[in-house]
């Protein structure tokens, strides 16, 4: 059976729980069931730059192709989890906040890793025309950009953000709640690693038809 039906129908699950079985919250109503898919992609994110970081670190030490392809695909997978970041962030914090957008530290800080990884997928047609520095200076910037991440983290408490919170009483996640956020961040770290799996072996593909070529 195909990987992407058991994921497909993962992630329906996930939407379905969060619609119909989480409970709304008091202080927020619907909009706060943003939050699942909002944190269940952030810290998808964070598992897409972190194998990126280790891959880097590991291709920087050994030289070895495969690092630089995994680190490569693991970037270019999770920058889409950190454009979902960025859409459903502000969608949340409007009626939060009263505004889209506010230079507030966790968004300004996402947003800079955004712009890091922007540069870096914009440049990779142009470093992949040198096959020897290319998988250096991308394991360089892949490296510098992660240490972005702890800051986004722990911005809220570093610089006293004003990011929206789930719950604002002294109990925190419901056990329903708890229970969809959980399901809702398997699925999302599923749908990761398939595509995961497959940038990889196309990025394989890639570069043995440039050796071919070369």
């Amino acid at each position: 059976m195909k990987l992407w039906l058991p994921i497909s129908i993962l992630l329906s699950i996930a939407f379905a729980t969060i619609f119909l079985y989480a409970p709304m919250e008091k202080t927020q109503g619907v909009v706060q069931k943003i939050f699942y898919i909002h944190v269940s992609s952030a810290l998808t994110m964070y598992v897409g730059f972190f194998i990126a970081f280790v891959s880097s670190i590991l291709y920087l030490v050994k030289r070895e192709n495969k690092y630089h392809w995994r680190s490569n695909s693991a970037i270019e997978v999770g920058y889409l989890f950190c454009c979902i970041v960025l859409v459903t962030g502000p969608t949340w914090a409007k009626p939060i906040w009263g505004d889209y957008w506010t230079w507030e530290p966790r968004l300004t800080s996402t947003f800079i890793l955004w712009l890091i990884f922007t540069g870096y997928l914009l440049f990779q047609g142009y470093l992949k025309e040198n096959q020897k520095k290319a998988p250096v200076i991308s394991s360089i910037i892949a490296i510098i950009a992660f240490l972005d991440v702890p800051l986004i983290h722990f911005s809220v408490r570093l610089w006293r953000g004003v990011h929206p919170t789930v719950i604002r009483n002294k109990d925190g996640l419901t056990s329903s709640m708890t229970v969809t956020l959980v399901l809702t961040l398997v699925s999302m770290l599923c749908l990761f690693a398939y595509l995961f799996r497959h940038r990889l072996f196309l990025e394989k593909l890639e570069q043995q038809i440039l050796e071919r070529q070369s």
